[in-house]
């Protein structure tokens, strides 16, 4: 059973901040492919993000896990709505789907790269 205050935790970092990705690792150094493809394509859209390491907690790398009910990591969150793991986000950027959604939610930076 996960801690509420791991939970509370959680829940502020994704209301705080317009764009959280949970992932195995940093963007500069990703620990698993899947993050370093999430944060990649985050870096290529040109997207300010919070990166947190779950790694550095075991708390909140199960945490997140029921957080989100969703059973893997990576997990991106925009305007504190889980969006989706690597796969995801992946195939909406494939798409254009991610560029519109993130410049519909105010994030993306004008003049980013295509």
């Amino acid at each position: 059973m996960t801690d509420q205050a791991v939970l509370d935790e959680i829940k502020d970092a994704v209301t705080k901040n317009d764009v959280v990705l949970f992932m195995k690792g940093t963007p500069t150094f990703p620990q698993c492919g899947f993050s370093s493809v999430t944060s990649r394509v985050l870096d290529h859209l040109g997207v300010n993000y919070v990166a947190v390491n779950v790694l550095e907690d075991q708390a909140v790398r199960e945490g997140i896990k029921v957080f989100s009910d969703w059973p893997t990591i990576p997990q991106l969150y925009v305007k504190g709505e889980f969006v989706g793991g690597c796969d995801i986000i992946k195939e909406m950027f494939e798409t254009g789907e991610l560029r519109s959604y993130m410049a519909d939610k105010g994030v993306l930076e004008t003049g980013s790269a295509a």
